[in-house]
Parts: structure tokens; sequence; C-alpha cells
């Protein structure tokens, strides 16, 4: 573990003084999923006393479970998905309330994987796959996590690239993450789309084979966020910056070594935390992939939970991004104020002040460049003509647009 005696002291100096969080006990929701490791890790391994804070995590069977305790004060923070927070700030499924995200939890690590039976009769490339749509007859059914969520998008943004039109050519359903490959085992889906430790589970069950990662759409793209409601953070502002801190320390623990990478992968392995086989989370931990098709890899962009801070800084332009993909499939009928929102959501405020009393970089401009699969260039610069800009879209009539 990192020496933070330093900080440790300032932290028990800061939380005697005026600072001090307003609420010590918090109940912190996350899903069964490698990426919530640094959660884990900042409620059990001692990163979360310093700050004056006890987090008691609290397992949770559905994103839209979670979603509803939230809402309700039942959970104060949670693991997010980067769409989800947008999708509840914006109404989309449901009635609007203000949210604010605290800190980015994780790049990458999310999978795109097939069934077997697609597997038997040689649909095991993008090419291959699109020559199947086209052949007609009943449509292949996806599942994705959420309907506003990181695991649909990526699902409908790599089907589009791929000249398959994710609303009309197939069907997508939503099933937790953690029944995915038991869905894909009773023949209920041909493919799905969600986070570790599940697609690796899958081809270790021999029930698929993994086809593209989200790393190959996006490379170090936002996925999972520390989201709050706007409210909890306007009452209690001490307090989420003291957890943004826990949780940036547990992060920067993580990454700082293969040891603790490895150590990691056996505590959220438990049994009260992810329930998986070691084996189905340390290897896409470490950025080893193996396919299922026989092909095996060192990722070069593998899940990270710190890079320096580049992983947790809450970029408007990541924020953004997700309204731009609900414009294009017609979730959003008209052009919402995309820098606005973002800026509303995204507390850079206390993430600053959090990152800044931990020594970790924080960039001075709050957008990044990035280019996705397609060739697309996204920057935050011009969403709507973004939203625009892609041929694969829903119809302007609004009947294909996802239902919720």
């Amino acid at each position: 573990m990192t020496d933070t005696s330093n900080t440790r002291s300032d932290a028990l100096a800061w939380v005697a003084g005026s600072d001090a969080p307003e609420k010590s006990a918090l109940n912190l929701g996350f899903m069964a999923l490698t990426d919530s490791a640094s959660l884990i890790v900042a409620a059990t391994q001692g990163f979360a006393q310093p700050y004056g804070l006890t987090l008691n995590l609290q397992r949770q069977a559905s994103w839209a479970g979670l979603r509803d305790r939230l809402l309700s004060g039942e959970l104060d923070a949670a693991q997010m998905l980067y769409g989800q927070v947008y999708g509840i700030d914006q109404g989309l499924g449901g009635p609007a309330t203000e949210m604010a995200i605290l800190m980015g939890l994780c790049q990458n690590g999310q999978a795109i994987n097939l069934s077997q039976p697609l597997k038997q009769a040689g649909v095991t490339s993008a090419e291959a796959l699109a020559a199947r749509v086209r052949q007609g007859g009943a449509k292949l059914t996806f599942a994705q996590t959420f309907p506003t969520g990181t695991h649909a998008m990526w699902l409908y943004y790599w089907l589009a690239a791929q000249g398959i039109h994710p609303l009309e050519d197939v069907s997508t359903v939503v099933v937790p993450p953690s029944q995915m490959v038991a869905h894909l085992r009773a023949a209920r889906i041909d493919g799905f789309c969600a986070g570790g430790p599940w697609g690796a589970l899958a081809v270790e069950e021999d029930q698929g084979f993994t086809l593209a990662t989200s790393q190959d759409i996006w490379a170090d793209h936002p996925e999972k966020v520390l989201g709050v409601t706007r409210e909890f953070a306007e009452q209690y502002p001490n307090t989420a910056r003291a957890l943004t801190m826990a949780v940036l320390e547990a992060s920067r623990f993580i990454d700082e070594s293969e040891e603790n990478k490895r150590g990691t992968a056996q505590l959220i392995s438990g049994s009260e935390y992810v329930d998986a086989p070691l084996s189905a989370i340390q290897p896409r931990f470490l950025g080893q992939y193996e396919d299922g098709l026989g092909h095996a890899w060192l990722d070069a962009h593998p899940l990270r939970f710190f890079a320096g801070g580049e992983v947790n800084m809450p970029w408007l332009s990541d924020g953004i991004w997700f309204l731009t993909q609900f414009r294009r499939w017609g979730l959003l009928k008209d052009d919402p104020d995309y820098l606005g929102i973002a800026r509303r959501i995204h507390r850079l405020d206390l993430y600053r002040s959090a990152a800044e009393a931990l020594g970790i970089a924080v960039p001075e401009q709050p957008m990044r460049t990035s280019t996705l699969l397609d060739g697309s260039v996204w920057d935050g610069s011009d969403p709507a003509g973004y939203a625009r800009s892609f041929a694969i879209h829903a119809r302007a009539d609004g009947a294909a647009a996802i239902a919720l």
C-alpha cells in the first residue's frame, strides 16, 4: 500500500475541523461487477475511516433497483452507469431527479458476447453477424443492463458501426448483469453487453464468446461513476468530498501494482460482493483476455481505476457524449443544453478539492478528445452536430426510439 501517512494526518486534522462530514455513516450501493472494486476496497480496507466515514456496502440486484433506492434515500451514494445518471436527471423512463457525479470510478472492461449456437453457426465475426442479420428471419435478441446505461449505448454504437440498426434489425431486452450467463444458457438471448466478470464467465462456462470489448469501441471510455442526488451533494458537501477522497485513495491503491490488483480481485470475488469464480475475475482485471475463439491477448486498454487521476476526472465531454447518443436514438426529441446540463451534474468543485488535497493532478480543461471505432472524433465541442452526424439513428417519427 502507498505510504499515505501525510495524507491521513491531514485528513484527521480536516475531520476535526469545520469541514467534518455532516453525515458519517453512508449506505453505499454497488452491483455484482468487477468494476465495483474501488468502492469495496474503500469500504473494507481502511480508506474511509480517516475521513470520518463508515461505508455500509449494499449490493443491489439490478440497476433499476439501485436507482429506486438511491432516489428514495435508502442509499446515500452508489456505483452508477454514466448514462444512467444522465437518464435519471433528464426524466427518461421516470420522474426527473437532479443528479450529481462526484468522480469517475473506472474505464474500459465491458464486453459484447455472443451465444454458443451462433458460434457453432459460424457467426464469429462482425461481418458474419451483419450477414446473419441481413438474411432476415427471426430477429436476434441482445441484452443490455439498463435502457440509458453504458451497455445499451456501447451495444447500439457497435451494432450501428457494423451497419446493423439496433432499434430495427435486432431486438433488445434489459437483463441484470449477473443474470446474463443464465439467460444465454437458457437461449433467451443471442448475446449481451455487460461488465465483468460476466463476459469472461460465459467464455469459461462455454456458453459463448467475446466478439468485442468496450475498449474496442472507445479506448479508455467512461464507464461507472460515483453518483448521488443533487440534493445529497448540496445538503452534505463535506460528506461528498470525504467520500470522494476515500474512493480516490482506494482507486489509486488498486492501480498501484499487480500485487494490489491480484489482492483486490481475490477480495471482490467473495460471496458478499461479486460472488463469482476468481478465474473469471482476475485475468481480465489484469488485462489478460481470452475470447473463447482461441485468441488470447494482453489488452492495451484494460479495466483501470486511477491512471494518475485520468479515470476519476469527471470530464464534461464524457457526460455530454451520452446526451448525444440519447438524441441519436430518439430518447431526447430535441437538442438539450448539452454543456449546461453537464456543468450542473458534474461536481467539478468537489472533485477538484478532493483530488488536490490528495496531490492528484486535475486537468485545467474539463474536455478530452477521443476517436471511436468508426473513426468519429469526439471532443465535446459540437454535440448537436455530432448527434446528427451518424447515418444510422432513430427515425424522425420516433417509431423506432428505444422503449423505456
